[in-house]
């Protein structure tokens, strides 16, 4: 089989693993590969996006592009620089397939050849200064306001980060097949109406913020918990979600943008102290917070106060006050729960939602004890709104355990270890299951 067949079976975003290589390539290149579509295949899309006019053909020609470097690096070896060589390697194979398609419509030639002619330019301008930066205007692109608004951000994790379509499903509660047919709906949007590829004016960007926002948290959230596999993080989806909050920052710098990058420098500044060498998953009352990062802490603090002080402010920069609670307290014993609730109930008022729900009764218990937090955890699951939330179930059976109530707690941790797919979060369930037995 053909390696750019391989590459194309098995499927979009996702394709390049061990499994999916040819017996041929050499484990090290494997791995560098492997590497490459994991780190730069965002980039390299949302340059193709721009360069091709096309979601769908700039996805098939990176896919082709990959394929390609499955077949010749083994014998040429891997660029210097293999971003410029994929995105080269894709036009020349967007283009071959535009003259494929011109033998049923002859308008497909025309744009090859445009593609041709522009290109020379567009090799000299595909690297960009952060506020052109590619993967910037493919976010705005997806969150165009004729989208329906869960379209919006479906197709931006998709496209833009890469998440999987059962990776979005699951952040969004919906089935993989109801997913995929958002995302392809909005595809067909694009493509019928003509949405530009580019970074909106200042007068549109407002109305366009709210779902470039959530895009960007949700894709922090994935990395910083990932939804399934062998690790807690995913430090190049936190990165480039903070890389891309300060691109929004740079461009709008509003307070609720401001907020957003204070939450998440606040977070990732724990990731070190979050697991043990081996993986393992560490809560936050034991983690060692000498290895917190303090630079992130510092600059996520000056920049949740610039937020705090236009008094303008949303539920981002709440969150991020209550982050940075948990980063100024020696330890949880010391933490400010009360301030905590009080912050909570502030953030209820705008956006009341289960899962700020069933923070503030985590919360509770810390401060009134596990019986109290109990009955709040209670109150929240009863709607069933969260039946399907591992968290709500692991923090139930800790409210049990705490309260030695052995044979309820080793149900809800059951509940919660069917759930989760996350290999850390299972063996720490797994082990909490053990010890009450």
């Amino acid at each position: 089989m053909a390696s750019a067949s391989r590459a194309q079976l098995c499927g979009a975003r996702s394709f390049v693993s061990l499994t999916c290589m040819p017996q041929s390539v050499p484990e090290e290149l494997s791995r560098t590969i492997e590497t490459l579509y994991r780190t730069e295949s965002g980039r390299i899309l949302a340059t193709l996006v721009r360069l091709l006019g096309d979601i769908d053909l700039a996805e098939e020609a990176m896919h082709e592009a990959f394929g390609a470097a499955l077949s010749l690096w083994p014998k040429s070896g891997v660029p210097g620089n293999p971003r410029p060589w994929l995105i080269s390697t894709a036009r020349f194979k967007a283009i071959d397939t535009l003259r494929r398609r011109a033998r049923f419509d002859a308008s497909q030639d025309e744009l090859a050849r445009h593609l041709e002619a522009q290109w020379s330019s567009a090799e000299r301008s595909h690297e960009e200064d952060s506020l052109e930066d590619d993967r910037l205007r493919l976010i705005f692109t997806c969150c165009h306001p004729a989208l329906p608004a869960e379209a919006q951000v479906a197709l931006t994790l998709r496209e833009v980060c890469g998440l999987t379509t059962e990776e979005i499903a699951r952040a969004f509660l919906v089935s993989p097949a109801t997913l995929a047919q958002r995302i392809v709906r909005a595809k067909a949007k694009i493509r019928e109406t003509r949405i530009p590829y580019e970074v909106p004016t200042p007068q549109e960007l407002p109305e366009r913020l709210g779902a470039v926002l959530q895009v960007v948290y949700l894709v922090f959230n994935e990395g910083y918990s990932a939804a399934a596999g062998a690790e807690v993080t995913r430090a190049e989806l936190t990165g480039e979600a903070i890389r891309l909050g300060r691109l929004v920052s740079e461009l709008l710098p509003e307070p609720e943008v401001i907020g957003l990058l204070s939450l998440m420098l606040l977070q990732e500044s724990r990731r070190a102290a979050r697991t043990s060498p081996a993986g393992e998953l560490i809560l936050l009352e034991n983690q060692d917070r000498s290895l917190w990062n303090w630079e992130q802490i510092a600059e996520g603090l000056a920049l949740l106060q610039k937020a705090l002080n236009s008094r303008h402010f949303g539920s981002y920069t709440l969150q991020a006050a209550i982050a940075a609670v948990h980063a100024q307290a020696e330890s949880v014993a010391a933490t400010d729960w009360r301030q905590i609730i009080a912050l909570y109930d502030q953030l209820l008022q705008i956006q009341p939602s289960p899962v700020v729900r069933l923070n503030r009764a985590v919360a509770i218990a810390m401060l009134d004890g596990p019986e109290t937090g109990l009955t709040e955890i209670d109150a929240v699951l009863k709607y069933g709104e969260l039946a399907n939330y591992y968290l709500a179930h692991s923090v139930r059976a800790d409210m049990y355990r705490r309260l030695g109530r052995t044979a309820e707690a080793r149900v809800s941790y059951e509940k919660a270890l069917a759930l989760t797919r996350q290999e850390p979060e299972r063996q720490f369930l797994q082990e909490r299951i053990r010890q009450l037995k």
